[in-house]
């Protein structure tokens, strides 16, 4: 008969994966552009649709098939990466996919608050790649995701959406919980999040407006 630690546990461990699936960067990336072109484009269904998934196919779900194909031979441990050396490849598809995306952006005439999103994704995406492997720095992607979202999501909806910070603190738990990041992982990568991703993207919306 299980014990009331092994139960709790196990409750802690599947709150853990919940966290860690539906809070994943690809989430983020997919969800985000959308989510913010509703606003910047006047609530125009056809234009969020238009420019949000330019951003959001490139970005996340192009590499995302990448990575999901290349776990599904044996290429790297699972979707998520967990192994620091095996993650250069998929950095490699993330930042050549969402840099095609860009350079749609760019020639579309996309609203300027796209072009800075996806310019942010990238500026994260070339640090987390110098972190990783120019110091061997497993640093958390889903920390930096979710931080980085939800600076550009209180930059364009109000600072309401702060309560954001809530599921941030849930995913970099996660992380730590499963064994997957160390805490200094998960603070780097909101610390990044924060200044890198949105960062970058407050001093774009404000040069380019």
């Amino acid at each position: 008969m299980p014990t009331q630690s092994t139960e709790t546990t196990g409750s802690r461990q599947r709150l853990a994966r919940i966290a860690t699936e539906v809070l994943a960067p690809w989430v983020w990336v997919l969800g985000l552009p959308l989510v913010v072109a509703w606003k910047v484009t006047g609530y125009h269904f056809g234009e969020t649709v238009l420019w949000g998934l330019i951003v959001g196919v490139t970005g996340s779900l192009i590499p995302m098939a990448v990575i999901v194909r290349g776990a599904k031979k044996g290429k790297w441990d699972s979707h998520h990466v967990t192994d620091r050396a095996g993650r250069l490849v998929p950095f490699a598809v993330c930042i050549g996919s969402l840099g095609a995306g860009f350079g749609i952006l760019i020639a579309g005439g996309a609203p300027h608050e796209m072009i800075a999103l996806a310019a942010a994704e990238l500026v994260c995406l070339v640090a987390a790649l110098a972190i990783t492997f120019g110091f061997k720095f497993k640093i958390s992607m889903h920390a930096m995701v979710a931080a980085g979202a939800g600076v550009m999501l209180i930059r364009v909806y109000g600072p309401w959406l702060a309560v954001l910070f809530v599921a941030v603190g849930w995913v970099c738990w996660s992380r730590v919980e499963l064994g997957d990041h160390t805490r200094a992982e998960v603070t780097a990568g909101t610390t990044a999040g924060v200044f890198l991703g949105g960062g970058t993207y407050l001093a774009l919306t404000m040069i380019l407006t």
